[in-house]
């Protein structure tokens, strides 16, 4: 049985202005979607209540949206499902932003050198990123894909370390310690960029939020930060942070991040940079269809004025350990049916952004499979190891072998791709000739990313080490 819908939150509670409610027709909506006419935020709205003039999920006009963005899917991209051999390596969970949503987080001041308190976070040497980055490409892996916290101790360069602590109180004024508070000093984002930046592997890092910890206390503009980061080896920058872009649902679920404009204006700089972007939701929390339709619209018009989204992703909100879950502001996340509604109505309304990917992580390997039906085309990466959805409660893994996607994706009918980050390079898979592993990047030669399963029966895990 499917949960609540989000909507059915009552959001008076919450002092919502933005309710999913609208004079357009669920009819007429669907008549522009499969149509191929530009959607507007009443239709997108309409689409994932499957009508506003009814209450729940209408599972025959369900089937009629995600029949449309399966036809969507079809017609843009094929039948490819695409996938990549990557690799997380997240600095530290030193966090005191406080969001609602995030149980990946551990407060900064536990990892003081003065602290007794016990915890499970981790922070990473400039060195030891290099190691686990350089010891990924050996194996085939040609991306890194790092999103950390923001460490108070973090900052872009020395320059930044000079201008933080010239303040009276920086703790207080601009959430800056010195990197010899703590127990181990993460370097500089751009030593970190520089130490991951290792024999060609693509460096994807920096999300909107910590360009702005990169700059916090300065007048330094968004494009310099990126500009510095690009100098010292990054190759495209994370939309994630960007969870709903509506500031009435941000200030209630991550209150002390940037707002919806910040998100804009750093993820417009970073392409300004030269560099490819990604663009993320976050949804199923407090937020409703129209919020959502909102997120969509907003991403929408950052692609029009940039073109520089490369792929849209999705990610369902896992509650189970979170704050938002713990101090009852949520029973629960997202319905089976509002994650295929938001998959199939983010391919429908976002005619610009060719990509639209959907995670194993997130919904595990059989609802994830259901929707490349809905007008998912990517299917995420080989990870190798992650950390922010198994600290919320996800438990669906952290590896993906080639092997695996290979299986996964034919079983359903498709045609497993290999690609690179920015879609640029792609290889066909042929089904039959295997076992598979990489071939893209600089180190990758076909040979599988782990070895036989051990006694145990598990996959023996690569070498990255959270």
């Amino acid at each position: 049985m499917d949960r609540p819908s989000a909507a059915d939150l009552d959001a008076d509670d919450l002092g919502f202005r933005h309710t999913p409610e609208t004079d357009q027709s669920f009819e007429n909506a669907l008549a522009k979607a499969r149509d191929g006419v530009r959607l507007d935020v009443d239709d997108a709205t309409e689409l994932l209540t499957t009508g506003t003039d009814t209450a729940g999920i209408d599972r025959e006009r369900m089937e009629a949206v995600l029949t449309a963005a399966d036809h969507r899917r079809r017609e843009v991209v094929g039948d490819a499902v695409t996938f990549v051999a990557n690799l997380n390596n997240n600095v530290t969970t030193a966090c005191n932003t406080g969001c609602l949503f995030c149980n990946f987080k551990d407060t900064a001041s536990n990892f003081e050198r003065d602290s007794d308190v016990s915890h499970p976070g981790f922070t990473k040497t400039p060195a030891e990123s290099r190691e686990i980055v350089r010891d990924a490409v050996a194996m085939g892996v040609y991306e890194v894909c790092s999103v950390s916290g923001l460490h108070p101790a973090f900052a872009l360069d020395a320059d930044h370390h000079e201008i933080l602590r010239s303040y009276d109180h920086p703790a207080r004024e601009v959430n800056y310690k010195p990197p010899d508070r703590y127990e181990t000093d993460p370097g500089t984002y751009v030593e970190q960029i520089d130490a991951m930046s290792v024999d060609g592997v693509h460096v994807h890092s920096m999300t909107p939020e910590e360009a702005y910890h990169a700059r916090r206390g300065t007048d330094w503009s968004y494009r310099e930060v990126y500009d510095r980061l690009a100098d010292a080896g990054l190759d495209s920058a994370p939309g994630t942070a960007a969870e709903i872009l509506v500031d009435e649902v941000r200030d209630v679920i991550c209150p002390g991040k940037i707002d919806t404009d910040g998100w804009l204006d750093a993820m417009e700089a970073a392409v300004e940079a030269g560099l490819d972007v990604t663009a993320t939701i976050m949804y199923g929390h407090v937020d409703n269809e129209r919020h959502r339709a909102l997120h969509l619209e907003r991403v929408r018009d950052l692609q029009d004025r940039t073109g520089g989204i490369t792929e849209f992703v999705p990610l369902s909100f896992v509650h189970e350990r979170t704050p938002l879950y713990e101090q009852g502001v949520v029973t629960g996340g997202a319905s089976d049916a509002e994650d295929k509604l938001l998959i199939a109505v983010s391919r429908l309304f976002l005619d610009n952004v060719e990509n639209v990917q959907t995670s194993w992580v997130k919904y595990g390997d059989e609802k994830a499979l259901e929707t490349l039906a809905c007008g998912a085309n990517d299917f995420m990466g080989t990870i190798l190891s992650e950390e922010i959805t198994k600290r919320a409660g996800g438990d669906y893994g952290e590896f993906r072998s080639f092997d695996d996607y290979v299986e996964l994706i034919t079983s359903v009918g498709r045609r497993p791709v290999e690609r690179s980050t920015d879609y640029r390079q792609r290889r066909e898979i042929d089904p039959d000739d295997g076992p598979h592993g990489p071939r893209l990047g600089p180190r990758a030669d076909g040979t599988p990313l782990v070895a036989d399963a051990d006694a145990t029966g598990e996959e023996s895990s690569a070498t990255a080490d959270d």
